[in-house]
């Protein structure tokens, strides 16, 4: 249950703008606690973790601003409140490595992915740090150097 590199299952949806902001230093799986609307949005792919953050409180690490859209065929009455804060399930020792990180060196806790493990929804959150300006614009350029070598590679085996 600790950290992963190799991703699995069906991703429902990523954090792109984590990737731009942070190096990512450590991953972790997370289960994390839902109703029963709120899995039906996930599997009708209808959240997004755009805006969204992980915090640890009182011992228990917690997720904020996740948008799990409302369940329509539920009606008003049962459905859930789509930004409410949604408890990530992870071990003691994870959620105490966590929190030294980030009280003592300087790092964020961001959530990365919400995929499907066999029929449980899991998030992907990390340990990271915060980029600089020109971090972020070398990051851009590798990235249009990459891509102007795959294209010129794809030209070339035509």
């Amino acid at each position: 249950m600790s950290s992963r590199t190799q991703q699995s299952g069906k991703t429902i949806a990523d954090n792109r703008n984590a990737f731009h902001e942070y190096f990512i230093e450590q991953r972790y799986t997370a289960g994390i606690a839902l109703t029963g609307s709120e899995v039906k949005s996930i599997r009708a792919g209808r959240c997004q973790l755009r805006g969204s953050y992980a915090r640890i409180e009182d011992g228990e690490a917690w997720l904020y601003e996740a948008h799990i859209s409302t369940y329509e065929q539920s009606g008003t009455h049962f459905n859930h409140n789509p930004t409410r804060k949604r408890k990530l399930l992870l071990r003691r020792k994870e959620i105490n490595e966590i929190f030294g990180k980030i009280m003592r060196q300087g790092y964020t806790f961001v959530p990365l992915r919400i995929y499907f493990d066999n029929q449980y929804v899991k998030v992907e959150v990390g340990i990271a740090k915060g980029k600089k300006q020109h971090d972020k614009r070398h990051a851009i350029a590798e990235r249009d150097v990459k891509r102007d070598i795959d294209r010129q590679m794809k030209l070339r085996n035509r």
